[in-house]
């Protein structure tokens, strides 16, 4: 059975996300550094723009996903189901949270479970890099089916459990725990971060173990140092405000995972639609948000859930026709700028 601190810290975790200030204060996630060119004369019809995309052998209705936030808590099974009832009707694809919880007490599997509402969305497990460098692939590879997961994340966190009281402090053998669920789990793994992005080492090291998706998860949106700090002690919390807005920029991150190749997830403050159709011309696969989500669902339930997504669509479709773009192979080749700021960071990157 797991410990009740497991559950009453997810409590505090939709808590503090859901109530309180926990985003970046002054880093910013260098979307705002992408500027797309305006289209006036785009020769299209907004009805017949193609927001569709594949991910994981599912067919999606836009190329948006619900990244991964919560479970373990009774509350989490609210959110949770909310949000993949949304998930379903948009086509859109969805993660749920760690499942550490869930690894530990299986009476918390059913705030995990989406699939009684959600027959048909891609759907990403998660467990934590510590976490799968300890248990087996078997294990790893029953959480995902107990969910019925058509992929499972590995997140990187190391800055987060740096804060977090209770949290690991010994992160050894995460690459080859990586490497093994690679080449012996039956469905895909993404490796993603947490609010501190990806860095052109850190992505070099997970492609010479056969990782091909990555979620960038960038800085400039929630920071979990931050939310830790809230929850930490006198010397901790200290600790969690000096490192708060720590990380690299989403949007570096994006250009780091793509020019090494990988399938990416571009996520890390993303809070419009405007913002996906950055992270998409910058050459994400996929835009990931997770607290406009958990925001919506939890002061307005499904309908508050559904009305995000029906702005964050508009708003990608919006951009597309003013930038002429016809489907999103046509979006990711728009023409675009790039500020000074993003291009300081991307020049750092010797590939």
């Amino acid at each position: 059975m797991t410990s009740p601190d497991i559950s009453d810290r997810k409590r505090d975790h939709l808590r503090l996300c859901a109530e309180e200030e926990v985003e970046a204060r002054v880093k910013t996630n260098l979307l705002d550094a992408v500027e797309l060119f305006h289209d006036s004369l785009p020769e299209l019809h907004v009805d017949e723009i193609d927001l569709s995309t594949e991910f994981l052998g599912r067919r999606l209705g836009a190329p948006l996903l619900i990244t991964g936030m919560t479970g373990g808590a009774d509350q989490a099974a609210r959110i949770n189901e909310e949000l993949a009832i949304v998930a379903q009707e948009f086509g859109l694809a969805m993660g749920i949270g760690s499942q550490r919880a869930m690894a530990d007490d299986d009476d918390l599997t059913d705030t995990y479970r989406v699939r009684q509402v959600a027959p048909d969305i891609a759907l990403l497990g998660n467990i934590g890099a510590v976490q799968a460098a300890q248990m087996s692939t078997d294990e790893v590879g029953e959480l995902a089916e107990a969910i019925g997961a058509d992929g499972m994340c590995v997140h990187l966190n190391p800055g987060q459990e740096l804060i977090q009281p209770e949290g690991d402090r010994d992160f050894r053998g995460c690459l080859d725990g990586i490497a093994r669920l690679v080449d012996e789990l039956p469905i895909p793994v993404i490796v993603k971060e947490t609010g501190c992005g990806l860095s052109p080492s850190v992505l070099s090291r997970l492609a010479t173990v056969g990782v091909e998706w990555v979620d960038t998860a960038g800085a400039g949106g929630t920071t979990w140092i931050g939310v830790e700090a809230r929850r930490a002690p006198g010397p901790r919390a200290d600790l969690g405000e000096l490192f708060w807005d720590w990380g690299i920029p989403t949007a570096a991150s994006i250009v780091f995972a793509k020019r090494r190749g990988f399938s990416t997830i571009g996520s890390g403050g993303l809070r419009t639609g405007l913002d996906a159709a950055r992270a998409l011309a910058l050459g994400a696969d996929m835009a990931g948000m997770a607290l406009p989500w958990l925001r919506a669902a939890h002061d307005d339930g499904v309908d508050g859930a559904r009305q995000f997504a029906t702005r964050c669509t508009t708003a990608l479709r919006t951009a597309m026709a003013l930038t002429g773009s016809q489907n999103l192979e046509a979006l990711r080749n728009t023409d675009r700028l790039l500020g000074p700021r993003l291009k300081r960071w991307i020049e750092t990157d010797g590939s």
